[in-house]
């Protein structure tokens, strides 16, 4: 068996573990099975569950079994670990949905038909559900001291906060997630469960359950959470968080957040999210530190990553999407790929009656548009050769625009100089 825990761990990628000293030696001995979880709280994963999933698709490829756990039941409670307060209940009808939202985005990532190391992925809420009040808190409650859960991390600085509280429905998480473990030993031989920093007290809660209930030896791990050098979250955006899912974040915007990544933060990502090798990634780094302003490195990462979570064709698509916003000829795209591309391009509503006849005038359209305050000003950009419909230069003043200059059924592209870009549309 590979040695799965030296790769992590030159990926930085090791945060903790429960056996430092015997953890690679336990794993390189036979295939291991182990799990992470996730709970559907949204219709998609996003970029910090990538950490998880990436240390699952690692594992796989070194010939180990993945489990994915899908928190039906766990995301009925909410998790408290990392969070300042509580989370919203969500309906049964709605975690649901957001578990099969969530099922062919896992399979970008792991191999669920690949003979004996195939990914399982399970919902906790299959079991959960079976399990009544009482014989939950005889079997699994009384062997939870609650001097120990009080004393784990994710509680105690819940507790201190005067702000808010700690709710018995969240105090009771560390169980459900410690059962799950259990569970998964029982019915699957998961011998491992891996996750985020901040799930070292429920990941150990777990442990300690399996060797009180059963006198089994469970083992954990950690990776670290997924931060900016400047201690902010990663995957957060002036337009929210950035999903998985290409109706949530689209494959463009995906692909361009990756690109503006900071110097300081893309060794970390390549590291992390890429599965090019060590020399490969310290190869791109020595090249961008010689020539940074061509974001060589940010390229390849944006490309290894946009491949990954959305397929070639998502990566062709966000490339296209990349090279029309900095001056390719436009055609071919839709109304909501040209809206996606340029949603931060002012853009201005007209009659479509106004490309019939003669058609409107290209003054008029750069005017209408905002791209020039004057229909003097629009003139002399165009004389000047600054005016672009579309990408394509404009050829002169006597220009008339009517439907065939239409991308998509109702959008045109209109731009005056390099960068100075707005939208019509037509209704």
């Amino acid at each position: 068996m590979p040695n799965i825990i030296a790769e992590l761990s030159w990926r930085e990628l090791v945060n903790q573990t429960t056996d430092d000293e015997n953890l690679a030696r336990w794993l390189a001995a036979r295939p291991r099975t182990l799990y992470a979880g996730f709970d559907p709280t949204a219709d998609s994963l996003h970029v910090g569950h990538l950490m998880a999933l990436m240390i699952l698709r690692r594992f796989q490829q070194a010939g180990h079994r993945p489990i994915v756990l899908v928190g039906g039941a766990t995301g009925m409670i909410g998790d408290p670990s990392g969070r300042d307060e509580e989370r919203n209940l969500l309906s049964v009808e709605v975690l649901r949905a957001n578990v099969a939202a969530m099922k062919p985005q896992l399979q970008r990532f792991l191999d669920f038909d690949c003979g004996r190391n195939s990914a399982l992925l399970v919902d906790n809420y299959d079991w959960m559900a079976r399990l009544g009040y009482l014989e939950f808190l005889r079997d699994v409650g009384k062997h939870f001291p609650v001097n120990v859960m009080l004393a784990k991390d994710s509680v105690r600085s819940r507790l201190e906060r005067t702000d808010t509280g700690l709710s018995y429905t969240e105090f009771s998480y560390m169980l459900l997630q410690a059962y799950d473990f259990v569970y998964l030993n029982e019915n699957y031989g998961c011998e491992l469960q891996v996750g985020g920093s901040d799930q070292w007290g429920n990941i150990t809660a777990g442990i300690d359950l399996a060797r009180r209930l059963r006198g089994v030896q469970l083992y954990g791990m950690t990776c670290p959470l997924l931060t900016k050098s400047d201690g902010s979250k990663m995957g957060k955006t002036t337009s929210g968080t950035l999903w998985l899912s290409p109706e949530r974040t689209s494959p463009y915007h995906f692909y361009q957040y990756w690109i503006n990544l900071d110097d300081a933060d893309v060794g970390m990502c390549l590291r992390y999210f890429t599965e090019l090798g060590r020399e490969e990634i310290e190869s791109l780094l020595a090249e961008h530190r010689l020539d940074p302003g061509r974001r060589g490195a940010q390229r390849r990462l944006a490309a290894e990553l946009t491949r990954l979570v959305h397929g070639p064709d998502g990566l062709t698509t966000a490339e296209r999407a990349t090279e029309i916003f900095f001056g390719a000829e436009i055609s071919r795209l839709s109304d909501t790929q040209l809206e996606d591309i340029f949603a931060d391009v002012p853009s201005r509503e007209l009659p479509s009656e106004r490309l019939l006849g003669e058609g409107l005038s290209i003054i008029d359209a750069m005017f209408e548009a905002g791209l020039a305050n004057s229909k003097g000003e629009a003139r002399r950009i165009i004389t000047q050769g600054g005016a672009y419909v579309n990408n394509r230069r404009v050829k002169g003043i006597d220009t008339r625009l009517g439907p065939a200059n239409l991308v998509g059924k109702s959008t045109m592209v209109l731009r005056a100089g390099k960068k100075n870009y707005a939208l019509l549309r037509f209704a």
